[in-house]
C-alpha cells in the first residue's frame, strides 16, 4: 500500500519524499514504505526526506 509520494525537480537536482499525497500528479510516484526507505537519489542530486515522524519521548527526561 503507498504511503509516501516521491517528486523531483530536474533544474535544482533535488528529489523528495513526503507522506502520501491526496492528490495525483502524472509527475509524481506513490511508493510503498519499504520501496521508499530504499530510495536512493541519482549520482549529483541530492534527496530531502520531507516526511513527518513521529517522536516518543521519555517522561522521566521531559524537564519541569
Amino acid at each position: 500500500m503507498a504511503t509516501v509520494t516521491l517528486t523531483y525537480q530536474y533544474a535544482r537536482s533535488l528529489v523528495w519524499l513526503d507522506n502520501l499525497s491526496p492528490e495525483r500528479d502524472p509527475h509524481s510516484y506513490d511508493l510503498c514504505d519499504q520501496h521508499a526507505n530504499r530510495t536512493t537519489a541519482p549520482s549529483g542530486w541530492h534527496l530531502e526526506d520531507r516526511r513527518q515522524r513521529v517522536h516518543v519521548y521519555n517522561p522521566g527526561r521531559l524537564a519541569g
